[in-house]
Parts: C-alpha cells; structure tokens; sequence
C-alpha cells in the first residue's frame, strides 16, 4: 500500500486543508471493513479503481466522485479489488466557497459530485485517472478548484465563520455558542443559520465532533494518559459522558476504540 499527503498551494490554503491519496490492492476475494468517523471535515473523494461499498444504506457511493458531507455518526465501507483513492480535504468551511450550494445540504450524506456540477465531472475523472503521479492529480485538481472559486460568497460571512473555526479549535470544542455569536457580532438564531451553511452542520454538533476529535489529539500526543484523565481534559463532565459520544462517533467505547486502533486525529494534525 502506498499513502502520499500534501498541502496545497498557499493561495487554495485559505480553503483547502490538504490532498491525500492511497493505493492498495487485495488479492482477490480477499476484502477489508473501514471505519468512517466523523473529522468535523468535508471531503472531495475520487475512487479511481474499484469502488468500496458502503454497509450503511442511507450513505450509499453511488458514483466514483462523492462529495462527502458533515458526518453525525460512524459508518463502515467494504474495500476490495484495487483500491485508488484521491481525496481533497476541505477546511472546515472552505466547500462552500467551491460549491454554491448551503453546505448543511449535504449533512450526513454522500453525494455524487455530477448530481452538483454537471457537464464537469467526466472530464475531471478522466484526467485524474491519466495522471500518473500524486503531483500531476494534485495539478489536476487545483485548476478545477480555481475554477470552482470565481464565484467566491460574500467575504464578510466567510471572515466571520473562519474566526469562530479559530476560537474553536483554540479552545478543543470547548467553546459556548453564544460566545461564537456574539464575536461574530450576530444573533443567536442568525448565527446559527450562517454557520451552519459554511460548515455543514449545526454549531453544537460541530463542537462535539471537534472535542472528539481533540481527545483523538492529546491521547495521540499522550499515549500514556489513562481514561479519566483524558476526559477531564477534554472538557467532559465525565467519563461516562465520552464514553458516549465514542459510542456515537466510533460505535466503540474509547478503551476498545484504543486497543484497536491507534489514536489520530484527522482535524487537529
């Protein structure tokens, strides 16, 4: 298996957190079950081989291009045959800024990129697919974006949504949301609607999927740091309170989650 990350050019890092892309390929008959857990992030996946199918059916890849959305809760993928996967992760607000559709549309759903962009996918796919190396799918890739952002949202509502992601992550999650409204100089009500519209997802689910997140991030940083610990500082009442969003999130409670599976956090690294 081969797995390249990148970041993107300076200008797209207003909007784009990072490429990644992974190649692998089973013997045949021979399959494996992903776990998807929610990132706080939405994601431009390319299946440029064999496409996994997905256990949930309410978050079916009906295409080889799926705009992911915001994700509630954790869900599983059948991945077999040759696996070749090039993935855009965006900033936490930046797919509205490509997509001139309320991002809160997408929630807890995969949606074929074609059903969004019509005209433009096959064209994109099949370039991808001629590219040869991750530096050509990138090049690929960033000139569709530059495309995608001539018609760029109000500038305000975006300065407004990439402070409230600063006070966030500053904070693990840990954050009141009338705070995040009023330092956004905006009503509760109001600010509600705008932010879910950039990021995807109400301000309160957002900022359970971010503290999750944050427990990922100081249990990878601290390895040695037992349960109680790790839920104090993260902000939980107590251990059973994470105890059931790792359930949520991961369908795990955190020591199964962390016997299994190493501690990483795709939001924070």
């Amino acid at each position: 298996m081969s797995y390249h990350i990148s970041k993107p050019s300076v200008f797209l890092s207003q909007y784009v957190k990072q490429y990644w892309a992974i190649e692998d390929c089973l013997p045949i008959g021979n399959q494996h079950i992903q776990r998807i857990v929610p990132n706080g992030l939405m994601e431009l996946m390319f299946y440029l081989g064999d496409k996994p199918k997905a256990l949930d059916e309410n978050k079916p890849l009906l295409e080889n291009t799926i705009l992911s959305g915001q994700q509630k809760n954790y869900y599983d993928i059948v991945v077999s045959g040759k696996l070749s996967l090039f993935s855009i992760s965006f900033q936490p607000y930046g797919a509205k800024l490509f997509f001139d559709i309320p991002s809160n549309e997408f929630f807890d759903q995969n949606i074929p990129l074609k059903y969004l962009l019509k005209g433009k996918v096959a064209e994109l796919e099949f370039e991808l697919y001629e590219s040869v190396t991750f530096e050509e799918k990138i090049e690929v890739v960033e000139k569709f974006l530059f495309s995608q952002l001539q018609n760029r949202a109000r500038e305000y509502e975006v300065n407004r949504i990439v402070n409230s992601i600063a006070l966030i992550n500053l904070s693990g999650g840990l954050i009141d949301i009338d705070d995040l409204s009023s330092s956004a100089c905006l009503s509760r009500k109001q600010y509600e609607r705008i932010f879910a519209e950039y990021i995807g997802s109400s301000p309160k689910q957002f900022l359970r999927t971010v503290r999750f997140q944050n427990t990922l991030r100081e249990k990878q940083r601290n390895k040695s740091i037992n349960l109680t610990e790790l839920a104090y500082t993260c902000g939980y009442y107590d251990q059973s309170h994470m105890i059931n969003d790792y359930k949520l999130f991961s369908g795990k409670t955190p020591a199964q989650y962390f016997s299994e599976c190493e501690p990483y956090s795709d939001y924070f690294q």
